[in-house]
């Protein structure tokens, strides 16, 4: 099965896996291993094309590095996908030649499960490698990440509320919800409790038919939830939504959500600021799951604890950037990425 570098000066390396029995393409990023082992998880999705998950992977992966560093952990960055519908072209075997691409690698890249995987599909990549985490079973096993996940994007979003009213209360409080998979649902759960309003969208009419149900939501088309008048916005499916086309439309004053890679680029962080629109900054916002999937991997004798220790000092590190944001009057973006890489140059000195 050939695992092929890819020329890069943006990675330590990038590599591209095929397995033309198995109908198998797709790529691993090493972003960074400067403060250990690159980790991120396996996304399956139906890329258009090969240039597409090149792309994906690439700035998922960097992502990988600051959400990993924000969240005071011995990982690095790295990210792997594989193209194809993960309801049609998932199967055992394809998992399985993956896996053994991912053991070449000899532990220089942990994976887990993200979007189209499952604890299941983790076990099945066990079968051929140790470098996976997010198991349902076994001594350290941490499960599906996506409940600690969304506490962690729960907490976001009562800081920026805080931030920018004085008050961490949802009660009575507009949040528009973009993607109601796993990470999406555990979210509406606990804003639905915290006595939000939600207004929910989602590709899957199904999940959209139960959340309105089950969390009394108001649905609007797909296309319909940037434009929604709200007061806080949460994206948590895809990539690169927050762009040119869409910050216009935001009717609202806080975003804060699980997707990662909201920002299209750099230059829409300040759109948002000019716009005096709060933005949590998503990958520390998001960074409950790594710190989950980091018991496993670190092989953490108590990991509730150490879950509840990384994400409250997680909630403060998002304080505080908000905080010098506002005070020097920059977008929380340009200060979280700025501190996370100051953090990881004084953690690699040590």
């Amino acid at each position: 099965m050939p695992v092929t570098a890819v020329d890069t000066t943006s990675h330590e390396a990038i590599y591209r896996v095929e397995d033309q029995a198995q109908g198998l393409v797709g790529f691993i990023a090493l972003h960074s291993t400067q403060l250990g082992p690159a980790a991120g998880g396996l996304r399956m999705r139906p890329y258009a094309n090969e240039a597409d998950a090149l792309e994906d992977v690439k700035r998922l992966s960097e992502g990988m590095t600051y959400k990993n560093a924000a969240a005071g952990l011995a990982l690095g960055g790295g990210k792997a996908v594989i193209i194809g519908d993960p309801a049609k072209d998932k199967s055992p075997e394809l998992l399985r030649a993956f896996a053994r691409a991912i053991q070449s690698l000899e532990g220089r890249y942990y994976t887990a499960e993200d979007m189209g995987m499952s604890p299941t599909d983790m076990a099945i990549l066990a079968q051929e490698t140790p470098y996976v985490a997010g198991l349902a079973d076994g001594e350290f096993a941490s499960g599906d990440p996506s409940p600690i996940t969304a506490r962690g994007i729960f907490n976001a979003i009562r800081t920026a509320r805080a931030h920018a009213t004085g008050s961490k209360d949802l009660a009575g409080v507009i949040i528009s919800v973009q993607g109601l998979g796993h990470v999406g649902w555990y979210l509406c759960t606990l804003l639905h409790e915290a006595g939000a309003q939600l207004i929910v969208t989602d590709v899957n009419e199904t999940q959209i038919a139960r959340a309105v149900t089950e969390f009394d939501a108001k649905a609007v088309a797909p296309e319909d939830i940037y434009a929604v008048k709200a007061d806080i916005f949460a994206p948590c499916a895809i990539g690169g939504i927050l762009n040119s086309e869409t910050i216009p439309q935001l009717q609202v004053s806080i975003v804060a959500g699980g997707a990662n890679n909201q920002l299209a680029s750099r230059k829409d962080g300040a759109a948002l600021h000019a716009a005096n629109i709060l933005y949590a900054p998503d990958f520390v916002a998001n960074g409950g799951g790594i710190i989950n999937v980091a018991t496993e991997i670190e092989k953490i004798s108590d990991p509730a604890r150490y879950v509840e220790d990384k994400l409250l000092a997680l909630d403060r590190s998002m304080e505080m950037i908000l905080k010098q944001a506002k005070a020097e009057d920059q977008s929380p973006d340009a200060v979280a990425k700025s501190t996370v890489l100051t953090k990881m140059a004084r953690q690699s000195a040590a």
